[in-house]
């Protein structure tokens, strides 16, 4: 116990949970690498279900799930999903004789057209499903190969990696800086303080006093990056500005009384969650670059690669995106349990602008679309993207765009 009654404890992913007293029967909970925080509230004594066995009937285990679905989900009516009426469907196909494969392929088959990447459900034996937009593939290892390859051709120039090669910069020819950013984890071994430090040493290299000073403008390529913590996502934002701004504002579900089809609309809006939590940017206390930026997005920008995104976004002056949408999830998961053991994620959060706009489900759109790792791309030796940012920041009138490439202006819902 530290001051104040503030308590820590260990978490199996090993980020510390901290738990700081607010007053009686009241607390805060902070996860270490998570930018918000939740309230905590006592309770006389846990309800009596909570003592009992669950049962493992194929029934129950779909009712759960359901159930979880229903008080937590935020984006069934952005989806266009009825979640009642996929109750109607599904439910009178599940006896207490269902087996393992039929009810895997029911939950499935329940939450595949979310086209959603923070969901996902784990039922042993090899059977696993996790969402994904339906534009995009999964990246398998040669299409990882393909991009790293096309990247490097594209800078031109040899880069720096730090960060277990999570993170790479190279000084271009024009004086401008390219930074790119695979993931936002797995910096280090262990801890999230191991993560931290890691890529503060990296950051430290690369933001110099003098190169901060001498960069004409800096290219952030998170195209191919799969997340991770907001935290660190926001630790290098917080090198790319010189004064505090809003990033976003969290929201969660949070009235397990709304459930979806209650009313023509389902669930008013703003009505079913917490009140929204505002996270900020603030600058890091050594040198900062605050010079042009652009962006590089796309498709396989995801979760905390898409939380910095929308997190530079009040940044001045406002970088420029390049690319394509990012894939449009942004909420931390819940991870849950079934009755019979199996394991699913779903997020519960809402990432707002300043406007209460969402990017979820859409993604964060460029301002100047392009190809992004396409086969053309690959075939001719080309990185659209890559060549439109260097020539914004140079000031150039950028050459006409290749087929597919358009210029398109920047929504939300």
């Amino acid at each position: 116990t530290g001051p104040g009654g503030v308590r820590t404890y260990d978490s199996t992913d090993g980020r510390p949970l901290t738990v700081r007293p607010l007053g009686p029967g009241r607390a805060k909970l902070r996860l270490a690498g998570s930018v918000g925080s939740r309230t905590l509230h006592r309770v006389a004594a846990l309800p009596g279900r909570c003592r009992e066995r669950p049962a493992e009937d194929p029934r129950a285990v779909f009712d759960t799930f359901w159930q979880t679905y229903a008080e937590n989900y935020p984006f069934f009516a952005a989806k266009g999903v009825d979640w009642r009426a996929v109750r109607d469907r599904y439910r009178p196909k599940v006896t207490r004789h269902t087996t393992d494969d039929r009810l895997f392929r029911i939950l499935r088959a329940m939450i595949e057209p979310l086209h959603d990447a923070h969901t996902s459900l784990e039922a042993g034996e090899g059977r696993r499903y996790a969402g994904i937009r339906e534009d995009t593939e999964p990246p398998t290892g040669e299409t990882i190969a393909r991009i790293d390859k096309a990247t490097s051709e594209a800078v031109g120039v040899p880069q720096r990696h730090w960060a277990n090669g999570l993170v790479s910069f190279a000084e271009l020819p024009d004086g401008s800086g390219y930074l790119r950013l695979t993931r936002f984890v797995g910096f280090a071994d262990g801890t999230y303080e191991a993560n931290a430090a890691a890529l503060d040493r990296a950051l430290d290299e690369i933001f110099t006093r003098k190169r901060v000073r001498s960069l004409r403008g800096l290219i952030v390529d998170v195209r191919f990056n799969g997340g991770g913590s907001d935290r660190l996502a926001l630790d290098v934002a917080s090198r790319l500005t010189d004064r505090p701004y809003p990033a976003y504002r969290k929201r969660a579900r949070n009235d397990p009384r709304c459930l979806p089809g209650r009313g023509p609309a389902g669930c008013p809006p703003g009505r079913h969650g917490t009140r929204p939590e505002a996270v900020t940017v603030r600058p890091h206390r050594g040198p900062v670059f605050t010079g042009p930026v652009a962006v590089l997005t796309g498709r396989l920008t995801v979760s905390a690669g898409e939380t910095f995104t929308q997190g530079l976004m009040g940044r001045s002056p406002a970088p420029v995106r390049v690319g394509g949408n990012t894939q449009g999830v942004f909420s931390d998961t819940l991870d849950r349990a079934l009755p019979n053991g199996w394991r699913f994620e779903l997020p519960n959060e809402e990432f707002l602008t300043e406007d209460g706009r969402t990017f979820d489900g859409a993604g964060v759109p460029p301002h100047h679309r392009t190809p992004v790792f396409t086969e053309e791309e690959f075939r001719h030796h080309r990185d659209s993207a890559l060549t439109r940012a260097r020539a914004l920041l140079s000031g150039e009138r950028p050459a006409s765009p290749p087929p597919g490439a358009r210029t398109s202006p920047p929504a939300g819902r």
